[in-house]
């Protein structure tokens, strides 16, 4: 895996201020990623001393402080780029930090996606509500109560406007991603194996790293019932926060580190 290469990719991706420049970066950097770990997961199908150096590992990754209102869209933008990349996740209770599994390869490349998209969504948030275009706009607010859910509309505040451009960016990239993968893995197994019977043979080796992660997951992990996901009121938005959010290529800042906190109730 260049991881390298990768992270120079994706520090042109930051610098940029041209959104499509931005988003041409980004793209080959997980068609980069895609084809590095199509490349290795062959390898370790045929060569015995490659397979006993690349097994499946767990790292921690520290997400935010505890409380902090971010933390819940960077979780699910890690989770993202996790899953574009043949990684498991589980969640710390208390949203500070995730333990991703996978190849070692896999998740050097997802640790540089997800420190180069944190930032990349947090700045261009900032930049773009200081634009104040959202203070006349409105979103609609879900509330659940007993067992049945309202819902209202409401004014945006720079908080509810910060949520929808997060979730409007978190999904686009989850769909650019998911493209990306698809198209490099495609393209590698026609290139690396012609015809039908290569084609399904690369498919193979591919289901079976699949399934060594998952296996790998189920043997390792602790997690307790299933993560929720983003709790807040602001559930769908057709504004101009939504608009920007889906179509923002630079932005900005947190640092993801490796790091081992307390012990919170990790949930899958």
């Amino acid at each position: 895996m260049s991881i390298e290469r990768i992270s120079a990719l994706l520090a042109k991706a930051e610098r940029t201020d041209n959104a499509a420049e931005a988003d041409a970066y980004l793209m080959k950097a997980q068609a980069l990623a895609t084809a590095a770990s199509v490349d290795l997961a062959f390898a370790r199908a045929h060569t015995a001393k490659i397979e006993m150096c690349q097994a499946p590992e767990i790292r921690t990754v520290t997400i935010g402080e505890k409380g902090k209102r971010a933390n819940q869209h960077l979780i699910s933008l890690f989770i993202a780029v996790a899953h574009a990349n043949d990684a498991h996740v589980d969640i710390a209770s208390n949203s500070t930090y995730v333990m991703s599994y996978g190849m070692p390869g896999d998740l050097d490349a997802i640790e540089a996606l997800f420190a180069s998209l944190a930032v990349q969504m947090t700045h261009s948030a900032q930049n773009w509500l200081a634009l104040g275009v959202w203070r006349a706009e409105t979103y609609v607010a879900w509330k659940k109560s007993g067992g049945s859910w309202s819902r209202s509309t409401r004014p945006h505040t720079a908080q509810t406007a910060r949520v929808s451009f997060y979730r409007s960016y978190i999904a686009r990239v989850e769909e650019r991603l998911q493209a990306a993968r698809d198209q490099a893995r495609d393209q590698v197994l026609a290139e690396r194996d012609k015809g039908r019977a290569g084609q399904k043979a690369g498919e193979l080796v591919l289901r079976g790293k699949t399934t060594e992660i998952s296996d790998f997951h189920r043997a390792n992990t602790s997690a307790r019932g299933a993560w929720g996901g983003y709790s807040g009121a602001v559930r769908t938005d057709k504004g101009s926060a939504g608009a920007a959010g889906r179509h923002a290529a630079s932005n900005a800042h947190l640092a993801a580190q490796r790091a081992l906190p307390t012990k919170p109730v990790l949930e899958g």
